[in-house]
């Protein structure tokens, strides 16, 4: 059973990943089903990880506030979906980077700030490479929607990357402190 929930997990995290190019919100959702799923895989009767009830709430609540940022949105907006591809290969980028903070602390607390710091500045530098090409135009910085796109398609990514990035801290810290 703890195979197929891992399984299960991660699939909706490829789905989360597949639905931030065009319906931003079903991203956060399914990413906090896969860490939802997560948290119920077991081994010899213990949690995998500890995904405890302040983990799942406080990333529920954030699952929905950004959700209905997304819903509130005008429609042109939440149709668009120039850059999302750059903000997303960036956001998975800054993961990678963001998970390297085990390198030089062990607190979890440190390791979590540098996880989301890492998805931030992914974000925001693979939206700054898409404004520098032709297709950007329209969203480059000092055009004055370059904030307000910048917020409307990344905010919603930074969550749904982040999510798996914390069952990702917690398994390297599992795996480092045994």
């Amino acid at each position: 059973m703890t195979v197929f929930l891992i399984i299960l997990s991660c699939v909706l995290w490829i789905a989360a990943l597949w639905t931030l190019r065009g319906r931003q919100i079903l991203s956060p959702a399914l990413s906090y089903a896969g860490l939802l799923v997560l948290s119920f895989a077991r081994s010899n009767g213990y949690q995998l990880l500890p995904i405890n009830a302040t983990i799942l709430t406080s990333w529920f609540c954030m699952t929905l506030v950004v959700m209905f940022i997304v819903l509130l949105q005008p429609e042109p907006v939440r149709r668009q979906t120039r850059g999302t591809s750059y903000m997303t290969v960036g956001a998975l980028t800054g993961l990678a980077v963001g998970l390297l903070g085990f390198t030089f602390t062990s607190r979890l607390s440190l390791l979590y700030a540098v996880m989301v710091l890492g998805v931030i500045v992914g974000i925001y530098c693979g939206f700054l490479l898409y404004t520098k090409t032709p297709d950007g135009e329209p969203v480059r910085p000092g055009s004055g929607n370059f904030f307000h796109y910048l917020l409307a398609k990344g905010f919603p990514a930074a969550i749904t990357v982040m999510q798996p990035g914390v069952a990702l801290v917690l398994t390297i810290a599992i795996n480092n402190f045994k």
